[in-house]
Protein backbone atom coordinates (compact mmCIF):
# COMPACT_ATOMS: atom_id res chain seq x y z
CA UNK A 1 0.00 0.00 0.00
CA UNK A 2 1.06 3.61 -0.82
CA UNK A 3 1.66 6.13 1.12
CA UNK A 4 -0.92 7.87 -0.44
CA UNK A 5 -3.08 4.97 -0.29
CA UNK A 6 -2.77 4.78 3.20
CA UNK A 7 -3.57 8.26 4.11
CA UNK A 8 -6.76 7.82 1.90
CA UNK A 9 -7.51 4.28 3.85
CA UNK A 10 -7.06 6.15 7.26
CA UNK A 11 -10.52 7.92 6.58
CA UNK A 12 -12.35 5.04 6.22
CA UNK A 13 -10.87 2.31 7.75
CA UNK A 14 -12.07 1.03 11.03
CA UNK A 15 -8.93 2.52 13.12
CA UNK A 16 -8.02 6.01 11.41
CA UNK A 17 -4.90 7.50 11.57
CA UNK A 18 -3.39 10.10 13.99
CA UNK A 19 -2.83 13.02 11.44
CA UNK A 20 -2.08 14.97 14.97
CA UNK A 21 0.99 12.72 15.21
CA UNK A 22 4.17 14.86 13.47
CA UNK A 23 5.83 11.49 12.59
CA UNK A 24 2.29 10.33 10.90
CA UNK A 25 2.43 14.07 9.25
CA UNK A 26 5.93 13.78 7.75
CA UNK A 27 5.67 10.55 6.03
CA UNK A 28 2.04 11.36 4.56
CA UNK A 29 3.47 14.84 3.58
CA UNK A 30 5.41 14.41 0.43
CA UNK A 31 2.59 11.85 -1.39
CA UNK A 32 -0.41 14.23 -0.35
CA UNK A 33 1.35 17.20 -1.69
CA UNK A 34 2.41 15.25 -5.21
CA UNK A 35 -1.25 14.17 -5.21
CA UNK A 36 -2.55 17.90 -4.61
CA UNK A 37 -0.79 19.56 -7.08
CA UNK A 38 -1.64 16.39 -9.56
CA UNK A 39 -4.92 17.11 -9.17
CA UNK A 40 -5.28 20.71 -9.22
CA UNK A 41 -3.35 20.43 -13.15
CA UNK A 42 -5.99 18.33 -14.31
CA UNK A 43 -8.86 19.98 -12.86
CA UNK A 44 -6.88 23.04 -14.15
CA UNK A 45 -7.12 25.26 -11.01
CA UNK A 46 -5.47 28.70 -10.66
CA UNK A 47 -2.84 28.76 -8.11
CA UNK A 48 -5.88 31.14 -6.53
CA UNK A 49 -8.50 28.18 -5.89
CA UNK A 50 -5.82 25.74 -4.69
CA UNK A 51 -4.50 27.63 -2.39
CA UNK A 52 -7.52 28.45 -0.86
CA UNK A 53 -8.04 24.73 -1.13
CA UNK A 54 -5.73 24.42 1.06
CA UNK A 55 -7.36 26.85 3.52
CA UNK A 56 -5.94 30.09 2.28
CA UNK A 57 -2.34 29.22 2.68
CA UNK A 58 -0.20 32.20 2.18
CA UNK A 59 1.34 32.62 -1.38
CA UNK A 60 5.25 31.54 -0.10
CA UNK A 61 3.95 28.42 1.45
CA UNK A 62 2.20 27.59 -1.48
CA UNK A 63 4.81 27.95 -3.41
CA UNK A 64 7.09 26.32 -1.26
CA UNK A 65 4.96 23.15 -1.68
CA UNK A 66 4.81 23.61 -5.43
CA UNK A 67 8.71 23.67 -5.12
CA UNK A 68 8.88 21.12 -2.94
CA UNK A 69 10.70 23.01 -0.51
CA UNK A 70 8.40 22.33 2.67
CA UNK A 71 7.88 18.94 3.47
CA UNK A 72 5.60 18.29 6.38
CA UNK A 73 1.79 19.52 6.18
CA UNK A 74 -0.33 19.95 9.07
CA UNK A 75 -3.32 17.89 10.23
CA UNK A 76 -6.05 20.40 8.59
CA UNK A 77 -3.82 19.85 5.27
CA UNK A 78 -3.95 16.53 5.03
CA UNK A 79 -7.62 16.62 5.90
CA UNK A 80 -8.20 18.86 2.81
CA UNK A 81 -6.31 16.82 0.60
CA UNK A 82 -7.79 13.18 1.25
CA UNK A 83 -10.77 15.36 0.99
CA UNK A 84 -10.03 16.26 -2.29
CA UNK A 85 -8.52 12.83 -3.27
CA UNK A 86 -11.82 10.99 -2.57
CA UNK A 87 -13.30 13.43 -4.73
CA UNK A 88 -11.03 13.09 -7.29
CA UNK A 89 -11.60 9.54 -7.28
CA UNK A 90 -15.21 9.35 -6.88
CA UNK A 91 -15.58 11.73 -9.99
CA UNK A 92 -13.48 9.58 -11.97
CA UNK A 93 -15.62 6.72 -11.26
CA UNK A 94 -18.34 7.95 -11.91
CA UNK A 95 -17.45 9.98 -15.29
CA UNK A 96 -15.75 10.16 -17.86
CA UNK A 97 -11.68 11.55 -17.41
CA UNK A 98 -12.48 14.62 -19.82
CA UNK A 99 -15.95 15.50 -17.69
CA UNK A 100 -14.66 14.18 -14.17
CA UNK A 101 -11.96 16.98 -14.58
CA UNK A 102 -14.08 19.49 -15.55
CA UNK A 103 -17.01 18.74 -13.02
CA UNK A 104 -15.29 20.99 -10.60
CA UNK A 105 -15.29 24.23 -12.22
CA UNK A 106 -19.00 23.68 -14.44
CA UNK A 107 -21.43 25.13 -12.90
CA UNK A 108 -23.67 23.09 -10.79
CA UNK A 109 -27.86 22.93 -11.08
CA UNK A 110 -27.79 20.55 -7.53
CA UNK A 111 -29.26 23.07 -4.75
CA UNK A 112 -26.19 22.60 -2.85
CA UNK A 113 -24.32 24.39 -5.26
CA UNK A 114 -27.19 27.53 -6.05
CA UNK A 115 -25.95 27.38 -10.12
CA UNK A 116 -22.11 28.00 -9.27
CA UNK A 117 -19.11 25.20 -9.80
CA UNK A 118 -18.53 22.96 -7.06
CA UNK A 119 -14.90 24.39 -6.11
CA UNK A 120 -16.57 27.84 -5.55
CA UNK A 121 -18.92 26.20 -3.26
CA UNK A 122 -15.74 24.13 -1.69
CA UNK A 123 -13.39 27.40 -1.77
CA UNK A 124 -16.57 29.13 -0.07
CA UNK A 125 -17.50 26.57 3.02
CA UNK A 126 -13.97 25.01 3.65
CA UNK A 127 -13.59 21.55 5.08
CA UNK A 128 -17.37 21.23 5.81
CA UNK A 129 -17.72 21.77 2.15
CA UNK A 130 -15.65 19.25 0.90
CA UNK A 131 -17.31 16.76 3.35
CA UNK A 132 -20.59 17.06 1.62
CA UNK A 133 -19.10 16.90 -2.13
CA UNK A 134 -17.47 14.04 -1.11
CA UNK A 135 -20.61 12.92 0.48
CA UNK A 136 -22.76 13.90 -2.30
CA UNK A 137 -20.48 11.86 -4.61
CA UNK A 138 -20.11 9.02 -2.88
CA UNK A 139 -23.95 8.51 -2.84
CA UNK A 140 -23.80 8.59 -6.34
CA UNK A 141 -21.27 6.44 -6.59
CA UNK A 142 -23.81 4.26 -4.70
CA UNK A 143 -26.80 4.74 -6.72
CA UNK A 144 -28.30 7.13 -4.53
Amino acid sequence: MTLLQEAVAGFSAAKAIDLSARDVQERLSASAISAFFKLTQAWQLRDEAARQLLGGVSNGVFYQLKQGQKKSLDQDKLTRISLLIGIFRALNILYSRKLADAWVGLANSNPMFEGEAPVRYMIKGGVPALVRVRQLLDARRGGL
